[in-house]
């Protein structure tokens, strides 16, 4: 399937320091869902570049940085007799810190993309970590391998050098403190990252293992998405125990089954995504267009209403011609339905008509590749099919959709 541009890439989701009692750590977990592709979402407000990749910061930063801002300065204030203010301050810096090592994170995926030639549309913050947008997938398995541990490789680096600087401050100190959660956080987030299964890193890496040994991307993909539910299962019972055994504090609970069902929601887009992959070469162009049937512009929609029912093919669309045979405009069968029976007969059919020149249009011949490719290019309900200067049908994306998911058609 073609890859749209601004596809999801990358999350990594932060539990607030303090919450595990024990280590006094913030946990971090990253998803990676593989979706069809749908409409950008809002990236968030663009702050600048970082090696020319654009920075969006989503407004779920703020309640993250309100999280974790009060619960380490709290957890600062106990543990190094800081004034209030000073905690606060403290627990803002750490935000920043944090935030700096998954920005460093999405680097190692981005700047290693755009190595192997894949486009990158930038990295967004967001109130479960960050991820990082790619116009397009790996081209091969070594590829795909390469991106996915890119980003645990970067927080395996940033672990081990936060882990020497603990080593190497002294205790009770806020430098000690500062580099002790840092390195707890960045080796947490490498370790889970390399789990295997989608929508994590290591899922990817699993998809690349498994697409090298098959050489169906697709089977790859929906195999380490049924793995990513299992890890997904997994953390929300591995949570629920440690909430109980009161080694996670309850504030955690929440936040950590969010992560929880996060990952199980990617993981069922990389399966619905690989499913539906699968089946674009079925899409035929020719096959799925309704045909038309024409009436001349100025026609009463009671009139063309009739003569649709009685000569038109089924499950045509009215298409409006001009004095010289041209067509110009689509009825819209919404608005068609929507005028009160007895003003058809006095009602012209253009006023329920859209121009031609308004709606998308899409050659006839093209392949279930491209075709995809122009339908989310240019998302819509309704395409023009051309042949030439003809118009020789209509495609409803509702159509397309039964074509590639018809389980979940016939379920609705």
């Amino acid at each position: 399937m073609p890859r749209r541009l601004g596809h999801r890439c990358d999350t990594t989701a932060l539990a607030a320091p303090g919450m595990i009692e024990s280590a006094r750590s913030i946990g971090a977990v990253e998803s990676r869902p593989r979706a069809p592709r749908r409409p950008r979402r809002g990236a968030g407000l663009t702050v600048g570049r970082v090696f020319g990749v654009p920075l969006h910061l989503n407004l779920s930063m703020l309640l993250l940085t309100l999280l974790v801002t009060v619960t380490y300065a709290e957890f600062a204030r106990d543990r190094l007799g800081l004034s209030p203010l000073g905690g606060y301050l403290i627990g803002l810096g750490f935000v920043v810190s944090l935030l700096g090592s998954v920005l460093l994170h999405e680097l190692g995926h981005a700047l290693t993309a755009r190595r192997y030639g894949i486009g990158v549309r930038g990295i967004t913050l967001e109130l479960l970590g960050g991820y990082t947008e790619m116009d397009r997938d790996a081209p091969n398995p070594r590829v795909e391998l390469l991106v996915a541990l890119a980003g645990p490789a970067v927080s395996a680096l940033l672990g081990g050098i936060a882990v020497a600087a603990t080593l190497a401050a002294p205790d009770h100190t806020l430098a000690h403190q500062l580099a002790l959660q840092l390195a707890l956080s960045n080796v947490i987030v490498a370790v889970f990252n390399v789990l295997p299964g989608l929508p994590l890193d290591g899922g990817r890496a699993l998809r690349a293992v498994l697409w090298r040994l098959t050489r169906d991307r697709h089977r790859a993909t929906e195999i380490a998405g049924w793995v990513g539910r299992a890890v997904a299962v997994a953390t929300a019972g591995l949570v629920v125990l440690l909430t109980v055994q009161r080694i996670l504090v309850p504030l955690a609970l929440p936040l950590m089954l969010l992560v929880a069902i996060t990952l199980w929601r990617g993981a069922g887009q990389s399966i619905r995504y690989a499913r539906i992959s699968r089946r674009v070469p079925l899409l035929d162009l020719g096959r799925l267009a309704r045909p038309v049937h024409a009436v001349p512009t100025g026609t009463p929609l009671a009139e063309a209403q009739r003569r649709h029912a009685e000569q038109g093919p089924p499950r045509s669309a009215l298409l409006i011609v001009d004095g010289a045979g041209r067509p110009v405009a689509l009825v819209d069968p919404a608005a068609a339905d929507a005028v009160p029976v007895d003003r058809r007969p006095w009602l012209g059919v253009d006023a329920v008509a859209r121009p031609l020149t308004a709606l998308p249009t899409l050659p006839l011949g093209l392949d279930g590749e491209r075709l995809m490719a122009a339908v989310q290019a240019h998302p819509g309900a309704r395409y023009v099919v051309t042949a030439g200067e003809d118009v020789v049908g209509v495609l409803h994306t509702a159509d397309l959709a039964q074509v590639l998911e018809p389980t979940r058609k016939m379920n609705r």
